[in-house]
């Protein structure tokens, strides 16, 4: 009989937005609020700006983020995960590509979960694995022993970059990325269920 994929995994990473909690970021909005081409990374755009119109669009994304922030909520199982994970004695952190303001407005009373909460503005964001590494790097464990989990392909690409075990949280149709995946959940009870049985 095969081990569940999150048999050996000794600690767990998370995105924030649409994984942990409900976000309603319109990034076709975004884009056009910037002038960003679809094609073009949203970050990467902006660092690719002159130092005077970098200011002006961070401050429209971040505006953006705080508004979002203010109307977001736990999604079902999320915290109760984490909790359990906690009682296993399994660490917790957040790798999101959010701005640190709205990422401590998102999680309010609930930051204490997470050691540590690494945002776009401590480490480049993700794709680019360097948060995941140095994650594993603070926890002294190889990445190989973690787990990342997400919803977007980003977050899979991280954690394949990083040499993690890439979950994939989709909780209606599957994404066509979804294939990247190590292991594919559709409500955080299913993930409850896999981590309590290992």
């Amino acid at each position: 009989m095969t081990s569940h994929p999150l048999a050996h995994i000794r600690g767990f990473i998370f995105d924030l937005d649409g994984t942990l909690v409900t976000s309603k970021l319109d990034f076709v909005y975004l884009r056009t609020q910037l002038s960003c081409p679809a094609s073009v990374d949203i970050l990467q755009f902006i660092a690719g700006l002159p130092n005077k119109d970098q200011v002006s669009a961070n401050k429209i994304v971040e505006d953006y983020e705080l508004s979002d922030a203010h109307d977001a909520l736990w999604i079902e199982g999320a915290e109760q995960l984490i909790r359990a994970l906690h009682h296993k004695g399994l660490p917790t952190a957040i790798v999101t590509r959010n701005s640190l303001p709205a990422t401590e407005l998102k999680l309010k009373h609930h930051s204490t979960l997470f050691s540590p909460i690494l945002t776009r503005h401590d480490a480049p964001p993700k794709p680019d694995p360097s948060a995941l590494l140095t994650i594993a790097q603070d926890w002294q464990l190889h990445p190989s022993q973690l787990a990342y989990v997400g919803d977007y392909v980003y977050d899979l690409e991280a954690a394949k970059n990083a040499g993690m075990l890439a979950c994939l949280f989709a909780p209606t149709a599957l994404p066509g990325f979804a294939h990247q995946a190590d292991w594919v959940f559709s409500h955080f009870a299913e993930f409850e269920m896999a981590v309590s049985a290992g």
